[in-house]
């Protein structure tokens, strides 16, 4: 284990990454994961450990598995083990281990996770006060607002947004495009609204939309998704129907619709969809209302128009409309009318898609037949059909299958072992954190030397 190896891992995903940890989580093998912590030097194994070892009540364990990634430097380990001591009742000793120094503080995001503990740790007002030098920092503004939900400390935190909420406002008229924090505004009305205090926060950020004092869409949705939840239908019918209304319309439907009055939000839709410069954008909200009718018919011609465009294409959100509502054939049919030019255009999406409706129509040997005529480089075509096979019930065809792809990730085979209840033999077969580090510094390497992905020694990786 070194710390270059983990600061691959952590910054790719690699080595046995995250998504596989958490099917190892879900199905109780943690002491495979301490196996490959110890073993192997996976940090995500580690992490979650470390984690689930801790919630068992076992810190001790839990300590010793994060304690060599700690000696070898790695930060991460270090925060780990905090929560660990946290958890475990011992507070000081926690805050202790990570405290940051002058160089620390001037960190935002170490001042974030210290914070955090803080917060944890029931030491609200440490906290607040090692975020606020930040607090011009959108994420770190938004963070002091989540760590106080429900705290008690709602006017004190709009004490500090206030400024900040009051430069936004003159940022634009003054050209000052790069402001930060933008969000100020949407968290001054978020904390209002917390507090209680949803008139005020209605009729401030609704003064700041009509007068154009804002910066960001954010702040426009904000407003919406305020008046949406507490059914201000007026102020809702006049912000979605005006010059916001490519913003704002979907908003003010969705709020009639959960009024009762489902049939004027269609109308309105409608209206838009025929009259608006460019009504595309109106579609999905009246294909989403229909589809919660199951008015499914209706739902796809309406998005209909759009499924040759380049852009705006809602095709893709209404094959899982269909999907979703349990209308297979149906879909696949809409698929097959594509003119050959969008097959073309879209061949890897459409030819995933086709075999992803067929298997879930179970139609597996037409899914098999249909892969058969594709290119074999068609991308995402071995795990397709590999999926198809394992639908079936051949798993070992389906391992044969992807284990023969040398452009595969090794996790994919391990994926497929784990959901069929053998994570010993996955996390076997799977490449040591080094060698795996050293097959993708091989493939850069292929890369920048001008080898592609034709060429078998770009692929060469010893695996």
């Amino acid at each position: 284990m070194n710390i270059d190896d983990l600061e691959w891992q952590s910054r790719t995903l690699s080595g046995i990454p995250p998504r596989l940890v958490t099917m190892l989580v879900e199905r109780g093998e943690v002491e495979l994961l301490v196996q490959a912590a110890s073993e192997q030097g996976e940090w995500f194994c580690a992490q979650a450990a470390a984690r689930e070892l801790s919630r068992a009540g076992e810190a001790a364990r839990a300590l010793v598995v994060l304690e060599p990634f700690i000696e070898v430097g790695w930060n991460r380990a270090r925060w780990e083990g905090a929560e660990v001591l946290l958890e475990a009742g011992r507070v000081q000793q926690a805050l202790d281990t990570v405290r940051p120094d002058e160089e620390g503080l001037a960190s935002e995001w170490v001042c974030h996770d210290f914070a955090e503990l803080l917060a944890k740790a029931g030491r609200l007002d440490e906290a607040i006060t090692v975020l606020t030098p930040h607090l011009d920092r959108e994420w770190i503004l938004s963070a002091l607002v989540e760590l106080t939900e429900s705290q008690g400390r709602d006017e004190q935190v709009l004490e500090l947004i206030a400024p900040r909420a009051q430069q936004a406002r003159s940022a634009r008229g003054e050209e000052r495009w790069s402001f930060s924090p933008s969000n100020a505004q949407d968290l001054q009305a978020q904390v209002l609204e917390r507090a209680d205090r949803v008139d005020e926060a209605v009729r401030m950020l609704g003064a700041d939309i009509a007068a154009g004092h804002f910066l960001v869409q954010n702040t426009l949705t904000a407003y919406a998704e305020l008046l949406q939840r507490h059914g201000r239908l007026e102020e809702l019918r006049v912000l979605g129907t005006g010059k916001h209304a490519g913003e704002a319309l979907a908003y003010y439907a969705r709020a009639l619709e959960d009024d009762g009055q489902e049939d004027e939000a269609e109308a309105v839709l409608r209206h838009f969809i025929a009259a608006a410069e460019y009504p595309d954008q109106f579609r999905w909200a009246l294909i989403e209302l229909l589809g919660r009718q199951g008015r499914i018919e209706d739902a796809v011609e309406v998005g209909r128009p759009t499924f040759d465009y380049h852009d705006a294409c809602l095709f893709e959100g209404v094959i899982h409309l269909l999907h979703e509502a349990g209308r297979l054939d149906d879909a696949l049919a809409l698929l097959d009318e594509r003119s050959a030019e969008f097959i073309e255009e879209h061949s890897s999406w459409f030819s995933s898609n086709r075999i992803w409706l067929l298997g879930e129509a179970g139609r597996h040997e037409e899914a098999l037949a249909y892969a058969e005529t594709l290119p074999p480089d068609t991308y995402g075509l071995t795990v397709s059909k590999a999926w198809i096979l394992e639908e079936m019930g051949r798993l070992e065809d389906a391992l044969a299958l992807l284990r023969a792809d040398t452009e595969l990730q090794p996790s994919e085979v391990a994926e497929l072992l784990i959901r069929h209840g053998r994570a010993a033999e996955a996390i076997a077969g799977m490449p040591s954190l080094a060698e795996h580090h050293a097959a993708s510094r091989r493939r850069e390497a292929a890369m920048q030397a001008g080898r592609g992905p034709n060429d078998p020694s770009f692929w060469t990786s010893g695996l």
